[in-house]
């Protein structure tokens, strides 16, 4: 696919990761004090397909004429940080139909912060995608699946109404074999809790230009198996109308 050229700044960012792998916040001993994070859709045979931590100059735009070429929408976890210098890449995003979510503003394990740099972090996040798209999003997704109760109150105080976890994660963020990855994309429909939510990275939260390459490779194996199934591709927006935090 030819390179599109959105206009983003050449810097280059860099950061301390933060922890090797996500891990889930528990479902039930936590319930009355932690938000509500969805982790399915809200039926069986749709795929919410997300994307953390872009947008990437590099990647992201070839991720989007894929999806337009099967004609699906996902939505795109940004950080705040890469948000304000690829402003074209966000808006483009927003344009082909795209839900777009915060993913924080530096990507920060949450729970290894104040609760005041927990709303600092949502806010600027928050205020840098609406400049951008003209609307603030609704859904957050913490950073390496981190959260604590903190959370419920802070995502309220920016705006935001749901939290988004995932059931099937391939973790692409390692660089491994394609093979490997696509292998682990292998249960995709088959969750009993619902339509799968599932986390693909376009970005790294180290650097603007991550190499993210492989998911192009991984996304062109799957979509069309997928859609050859029959499954429905849906946005998170169209997830939990009547639930929120």
């Amino acid at each position: 696919m030819a390179p599109h050229i959105f206009g983003c700044s050449q810097s280059h960012f860099h950061s301390n990761r933060q922890a090797d792998k996500p891990r889930f916040a528990s479902d039930s001993q936590f319930e009355d004090v932690l938000p509500p994070a969805f982790r399915y859709t809200d039926r069986r045979g749709e795929i919410a397909l997300t994307f953390d931590d872009g947008p990437n100059p590099d990647v992201t735009p070839h991720v989007l004429d894929l999806l337009d070429h099967y004609s699906i929408h996902a939505t795109f976890f940004l950080i705040g940080r890469f948000v304000r210098v690829c402003e074209n890449l966000v808006r483009e995003i927003a344009v082909r139909g795209h839900s777009v979510g915060n993913h924080t503003d530096s990507h920060p394990g949450l729970t290894l912060i104040s609760q005041a740099q927990v709303s600092e972090e949502l806010s600027r996040c928050q205020h840098s995608i609406a400049t951008v798209t003209g609307t603030a999003p609704m859904w957050m997704r913490p950073p390496f699946g981190l959260y604590g109760p903190q959370l419920r109150g802070l995502v309220w105080g920016v705006g935001l109404r749901r939290v988004a976890m995932w059931s099937i994660i391939c973790g692409d963020w390692r660089h491994q074999p394609t093979d490997a990855l696509i292998q682990s994309l292998g249960n995709v429909g088959k969750s009993a809790g619902g339509g799968d939510i599932v986390v693909l990275h376009d970005g790294d939260h180290r650097t603007l230009r991550g190499d993210r390459w492989h998911i192009l490779d991984v996304l062109e194996y799957w979509i069309p198996r997928w859609c050859d199934v029959g499954y429905e591709f849906i946005v998170l927006d169209q997830v939990g109308k009547t639930s929120s935090i």
